[in-house]
């Protein structure tokens, strides 16, 4: 029985202990990353956020962010840990070591008269016919008596003094860390609980993997199903006018299998009415174009209306089911434009480059779900290339309010950010009409809209010049600034209701050819991770170069230092070209803000090959392409009545050889709007 209780005691140590090697240091690295969080809000402060409600730190929020399955495990895990460390203490303490000169309150080596006085001593108080209480009762016949019998008889006295046990020598035992039950089964309850315990340990762990295997094996890793990517690929074209972009973007697998009722149609249809202007439906032939809108899949009629009806700001209108699926539909979308960035800029020319226009396209789509302003509003007029879109991501900005202020010469929106804040409050308050608390909120968004320089630079490591086929390094220093002294921000985005990070895209291409060379994705969120990826990149160059551990250590310091102060190092490879005189442009696209993208100009100039040695080989960078899935090679000329990108008239720009600063391939400028980027080092 002792050994069974043993037995059992040991089995819930072992299971302690297998819990408690995990938790705990899990936990330690929970709570320490928790305390590091920064306290400061890095989050919009204006009125439109906050009526939000995706910062506000209610107590339900707070309930809510800690109730996540992690933080439950994790607090589940402890109760046990807590429950199993009390019932084994209480365990210890009820076995106990049999002690008979303790029982009979005597010291070790009493002499026999001593034995018999305190025997009868504590039989007046213990004995039954003394004293009626049952615990008393048990205890004289389980301890006292048997503590006078091992001591009044000599063999069992001695055996005690010399191996501590009446029964003399006691035999090695071991014990296994199994539960008592588990011991004591015999016959078909023994099967029984065999089969349990396989069905519990065994089968029951392989269906749950089985399960989230077939699942799994749908998504990337980014949460995408495959098919959608498939689906990308196949709509992808060079020339996809940026409008176009929103008919390849809707066509997600994910979006397609959201349901589409029929209590839907009657919403759909007044939505339809509300957001027409925007569905570039020719106006001549609207009863022909109308038909066939509605002639298309369902769920594409569907998901374009809702997707509208956000960028047109209407989703006011909609149905509760139909507010359901907007909200799926829009925490879908940041992860889907990402994959649909990515899928352009997939190495697919003779070259192995990707494609320019298109992924700017994608871009803009995302800035314009993220600030909620319809693609429209990005059509060049009025003397400013980027539309009126920049300005209505301001609050309490509408077209009008852009009109009034285009009278007073502000027709750019790096016009108005320029001003200072004093002329910039008179001439919202006088001007547009604007009231003092509104004004203050739109210079609490300007505060918060980045600022970017990019520095760059390219060359052949190691070499004097760069000559075609060699190994082109590419270094760019992006620095971010913002008037409110943040690095790290969240964007101001009232009309999109879940939490969204800046995300930037850092393109080297040649827009006469429309390829895009290196690319990049960046942010500034992690300064941690960027001062290591930027750390290990340059000491590992400098290592290359051969030189010292001293300077080695300062070029790490210098980068460390520009990455507190806000910059990120961006390093990319590429194959020189032929020999000659090529002008690039170096494009850094924010997913988050309109109108705060950066470009730079600059010319790489690549000699004849003069160096002994082959031409050196640069394997291709971004994903495989899927298998199975054959690029269409005849290209088709498009015609599209609709809005062009900021970046369409790229051939002119080019002409214009005074821009940057150019120097065997180096270029630095100042962006004309602002932009955020990060710190991921591409080696």
């Amino acid at each position: 029985m002792a050994a069974a209780e043993e037995n059992s005691s040991l089995f819930l140590i072992f299971i302690l202990t297998m819990i408690a090697l995990p938790l705990v240091p899990y936990t330690i690295m929970r709570l320490c990353h928790a305390a590091t969080k920064k306290a400061k809000p890095i989050h919009c402060r204006c009125s439109g956020c906050h009526r939000s409600g995706k910062y506000r730190k209610s107590i339900y929020k707070k309930i809510s962010n800690f109730s996540t399955w992690s933080n439950l495990t994790i607090l589940l895990l402890w109760i046990v840990v807590i429950f199993l460390v009390y019932y084994i203490k209480l365990s210890s303490r009820e076995v106990q070591v049999f002690e008979p000169y303790s029982i009979l309150g005597l010291e070790s080596g009493a002499s026999e008269s001593d034995i018999k006085k305190s025997y009868r001593r504590l039989s007046i108080l213990y004995h039954p016919d003394k004293n009626p209480d049952p615990e008393a009762h048990t205890y004289f016949v389980e301890s006292i008596s048997k503590a006078y019998q091992a001591l009044t008889d000599p063999t069992s006295r001695e055996n005690y003094e010399k191996y501590g046990h009446p029964d003399g020598r006691q035999g090695f035992q071991m014990g296994i860390a199994l539960p008592k039950f588990l011991l004591n089964m015999d016959g078909a309850s023994g099967g029984i609980m065999l089969l349990g315990i396989v069905g519990l340990c065994i089968l029951f762990p392989l269906m749950i993997a089985v399960i989230y295997l077939s699942r799994s094996s749908k998504y990337t890793g980014n949460y995408v199903m495959h098919q959608t990517l498939s689906t990308y690929y196949y709509f992808m074209k060079p020339s996809l006018a940026p409008s176009k972009v929103m008919d390849v973007f809707i066509k997600a697998a994910e979006y397609m299998e959201m349901p589409v009722r029929r209590s839907d149609d009657e919403p759909l249809q007044k939505l339809f009415v509300a957001v027409r202007s925007e569905l570039n439906l020719d106006l001549k032939n609207i009863r022909t174009e109308q038909a066939k809108f509605w002639k298309q899949h369902p769920s594409l009629v569907k998901m374009e209306l809702l997707i509208q009806a956000h960028l047109t700001r209407e989703s006011f209108a909609l149905s509760p089911a139909l507010v359901k699926d907007y909200r799926h539909m829009l925490e879908l979308a940041p992860r889907l434009l990402e994959e649909l960035v990515k899928i352009a800029l997939l190495p697919r020319s003779p070259h192995g480059f990707g494609w320019l226009r298109p992924a700017i396209g994608v871009v803009e789509l995302s800035q314009s779900i993220i600030q909620a302003v319809p693609l429209s509003a990005r059509k060049a007029g009025g003397g400013n290339s980027e539309g009126i879109a920049p300005f209505l991501q301001l609050p309490h900005f509408s077209e009008a309010t852009v009109k009034k202020l285009a009278r007073k010469k502000i027709r750019a929106f790096q016009e108005l950010c320029d001003m200072s804040q004093v002329e910039r409050a008179a001439l919202l308050t006088q001007v547009a009409g604007l009231s003092e608390e509104e004004a203050q909120d739109v210079e609490l968004v300007l505060e918060m809209v980045p600022t970017i320089e990019v520095d760059i630079r390219c060359e052949t490591e190691g070499e004097e010049g760069i000559q075609e086929g060699d190994v082109v390094t590419m270094y760019a220093w992006v620095s971010l600034q913002r008037r409110s002294g943040l690095t790290a921000a969240l964007p101001h985005a009232p009309f999109f209701p879940f939490h969204r990070e800046e995300n930037f895209w850092l393109l080297l291409a040649d827009t006469a050819s429309n390829e895009v060379w290196l690319s990049q994705k960046v942010s500034f969120m992690d300064e941690a991770t960027a001062i290591t990826a930027a750390s290990k990149a340059i000491q590992d160059t400098q290592e290359a170069l051969g030189a010292s551990p001293r300077e080695i250590g300062v070029a790490v310091r210098e980068a460390v230092d520009r990455v507190k102060k806000g910059s990120r190092l961006v390093m990319g490879k590429f194959q020189a070209p032929a020999e000659g005189n090529h002008n690039l442009t170096s494009f850094c696209l924010c997913d988050a803000w309109i109108g705060c993208d950066s470009k730079t100009s600059f010319k790489l100039k690549v000699l004849k090959r003069s160096r002994a040695g082959t031409r050196a080989h640069v394997p291709e960078e971004g994903p495989v392409a899927e298998d199975g899935i054959e690029e269409e090679e005849e290209e088709e000329e498009e015609e599209y009545d609709d809005y062009e990108s900021e970046y369409s008239d790229d051939e002119e720009e080019e002409k214009n050889k005074g821009k940057g600063k150019v120097a065997n391939g180096g270029a630095h400028k100042k962006a004309d709007s602002d932009i955020d980027s990060g710190s991921d080092v591409d080696e």
